[in-house]
């Protein structure tokens, strides 16, 4: 009779860093749209609202950048989410950069 091998998978559980890091990205992304509304609602007017909320949402990109690479060193856990929060909160982060340089 053949031999039976039997598998066991374990269930890893996502890096708390990395969703972390995904939660950020999808803020900045949010923070972007509603500077967007903001400065087109105000026209002419208290135009350093829809600056402070653009900076506020490139430091939050920048922080989630750092928590997705921190995510890495969890040990036992899937990376699945630090990988999407690293490479898109470094993305949303060069846009800011890129944002703030035509500005100047």
């Amino acid at each position: 009779m053949a031999k039976r091998y039997r598998y066991a998978f374990v269930k890893k559980k996502e890096a708390a860093k990395g969703k972390l890091s995904v939660g950020l990205g999808a803020a900045s992304v949010l923070l972007f749209g509603a500077a967007v509304l903001t400065a087109f609602f105000l026209k002419e007017s208290y135009l350093f609202i829809p600056g402070g909320i653009s900076l506020f949402a490139a430091l939050l990109s920048a922080y989630g950048f750092i928590m997705g690479l921190y995510s890495f060193s969890e040990e036992k856990r899937m990376h699945r989410t630090s990988i999407i929060g690293s490479i898109g909160n470094g993305i949303i982060m060069v846009g800011w950069l890129g944002f703030f340089l035509m500005g100047v």
